[in-house]
């Protein structure tokens, strides 16, 4: 896990935007388009965030229909939100 979270949120590209959506996901659920529209990112942008985290099973939904799911943190996440700060802090991202 830790290896994925270092690739995922400082190693690869769009590392910030999944911080900014992570950092949001850590304290309420939200959908695609409540991200895109308090990130002021485009729609499809903040879906292909949330597929990249949601298939490393970070991030997880109750709904089968993608349109209008809304997202929280796994508790696999959860367990690792130490690591996920300590990321955090060495890209001094800001949310």
């Amino acid at each position: 896990m830790e290896s994925l979270l270092w690739w995922l949120f400082k190693g690869s590209k769009g590392e910030f935007n999944r911080v900014r959506i992570m950092d949001l996901l850590k304290t309420e659920s939200y959908n695609a388009y409540n991200l895109s529209e308090i990130l002021e990112l485009n729609y499809k942008t903040v879906r292909h965030h949330l597929k990249l985290l949601e298939e490393h099973n970070i991030i997880a939904t109750h709904v089968d229909n993608k349109y209008g799911a809304v997202y929280f943190l796994t508790e696999d996440m959860k367990d690792h939100i130490e690591l996920f700060e300590e990321i955090k802090e060495k890209l001094k991202v800001n949310s």
